[in-house]
């Protein structure tokens, strides 16, 4: 082969490595991009198709197989692509047979259970198949592992996206015909069954391999070694969100999960465009940066103030446009109950917005013992505040729980803070003070405008004017130039 190697048994070299890895960012970027927008539309035109029982059965019927899957997995997947050697025959087809024995027992188990799930979350007929499509879904992905990973393994990102894009766009062009169509539930059952069928199809196009069966002792006990710390580390994020999502489902039933999970979707949507892709990228950058103190601090105020910057106001305006949104458009009306959840789910947002970054940052140094101790700690809270306060006020009480869950991330500001000196008042306070005066201007503005989409415009376009003037007035013309800057040391370092 071409160029330096890693070593003699790496696939590729050191130097298709580094250009392969750049290409990868971009492609990334664009392939999150471009899905966060796919999934918008189609979820607008959902909000009007779909009523707060499907969408309750969804997230409950989904938060099931999410939450089964974590026995199904491992970590043998995640182990092949970490693997410093080139993966043997065996070593594929080894991992390919534990798989799927691991997911045919998770789909018999389904099936097995579904009357308990039927009786206990109310589900009706079309929300048992669903359930069933799920479990079955599960052995697509899996047939799909061992490809994706001989994908990962040579860093071909465009190969390895381009699946997934030709999923979600079957996905969701199916999904919204067959709900304007009046499916229901069975919109969901139909496109997760072919965006399954045409996924397996794509990916083994791309990187054609054949199944096959080994079992080598040795082969599983070398994975484990990476697969089960990397699976355990999964578990807290799973039986805190998913777990939750089941317990609500028995508290609040399919139509009071449906408002929640509604108020959750819209009041995600500034960080699903504006955070998820920095953290994604600024993490390899921060751990480059380790030794170099002060351009971290630098970089972690600039990253943090800019997710701030932008996901603050696009929060405190989506608390304020939403009344106004489902009374123009009459088939959203069915979502009036999920107003106030809006303005505590985006509570929590706020806090998501400001600290992850930061968890992301501890991780980058090397300091995961504390992020574990964090999760912890929002683990504890979430069972602890969510369901009780479920129980006595409902759907506004699971969303006050997660708001106070939230307000908890002050913990992890002030623990990052004693590793690296960033500047709480230039990236946190001065967007929240900014939105604030935005949100209090938009709020007396709207009680003089009528319920129309042209007052929306006026208040989105008012509140954009408002915001960027309270900006300057506290961070000067500099601030353009901040921002510049903080691509440049973000994205170039």
């Amino acid at each position: 082969m071409e160029g330096e190697h890693l070593d003699p048994t790496t696939e590729i070299s050191l130097e298709t490595v580094k250009e392969r890895s750049v290409r990868g960012i971009v492609v990334l970027t664009g392939r999150t991009f471009l899905l966060q927008i796919i999934g918008l539309v189609a979820q607008l035109f959902l909000f009007a198709y779909l009523g707060k029982y499907e969408f309750g059965v969804f997230a409950i019927v989904s938060a099931i197989i999410n939450f089964l899957v974590y026995f199904s997995d491992i970590g043998l997947a995640a182990a092949l692509i970490q693997k410093k050697d080139k993966p043997t025959d065996s070593d594929l087809k080894t991992t390919f047979f534990v798989q799927q024995l691991l997911v045919l027992s998770i789909i018999i188990a389904v099936f097995l259970l579904a009357p308990f799930f039927v009786q206990k979350y109310s589900l009706n007929w079309d929300g048992r198949i669903l359930l069933y499509a799920l479990s079955v879904s599960l052995l697509f992905s899996s047939l799909k592992s061992i490809p994706s990973v001989l994908l990962e393994r040579k860093l071909e990102f465009v190969k390895l996206v381009f699946p997934q894009i030709l999923e979600q766009v079957v996905y969701n062009v199916v999904l919204v015909l067959l709900a304007m169509k009046g499916f229901g539930l069975m919109s969901f059952t139909y496109a997760i069954l072919l965006r399954g069928v045409i996924g397996v199809i794509a990916i083994y196009t791309l990187q054609p391999w054949i199944p096959g069966v080994a079992f080598s002792r040795k082969t599983l006990s070398g994975l484990f070694k990476f697969g089960i710390p990397y699976q355990i580390n999964t578990f807290l994020a799973t039986f805190k969100d998913d777990g939750m999502t089941l317990v609500l489902g028995g508290i609040l039933g399919p139509a009071g999960v449906g408002i929640l999970s509604f108020a959750q979707k819209i009041s995600r949507l500034p960080l699903t465009f504006f955070m998820d892709t920095v953290t994604r990228v600024t993490f390899p950058a921060f751990s480059r940066m380790q030794d170099a103190k002060a351009d971290l601090e630098r970089s972690v105020t600039r990253s943090v103030f800019f997710i701030c910057f932008l996901v603050f106001p696009s929060l405190v305006g989506i608390s304020i446009l939403a009344p106004i949104l489902v009374r123009v458009i009459p088939r959203y009306s069915q979502w009036i109950p999920a107003l106030v959840p809006i303005i505590f789910i985006s509570i929590n947002f706020v806090f998501a917005a400001a600290t992850t970054q930061l968890t992301n940052l501890l991780n980058a140094i090397g300091k995961i013992k504390i992020t574990f101790y964090l999760m912890v700690m929002w683990t504890a809270l979430t069972w602890a505040l969510v369901p009780v306060l479920a129980i006595k006020f409902d759907v506004v009480g699971a969303a006050i729980g997660y708001s106070l869950v939230g307000a908890s991330s002050v913990v992890a500001i002030f623990i990052t803070k004693k590793y690296i000196n960033f500047s709480i008042t230039d990236s946190m306070i001065k967007p929240a003070v900014g939105a604030v005066v935005m949100g209090a201007v938009l709020l007396m503005l709207r009680g003089f405008l009528p319920t129309s989409l042209v007052s929306m415009e006026i208040l989105i376009v008012t509140g954009m004017a408002i915001y960027a003037t309270s900006m300057i007035s506290m961070m000067g013309l500099s601030l353009i130039e901040d921002a510049k800057k903080s691509f440049k040391t973000i994205f170039n370092r």
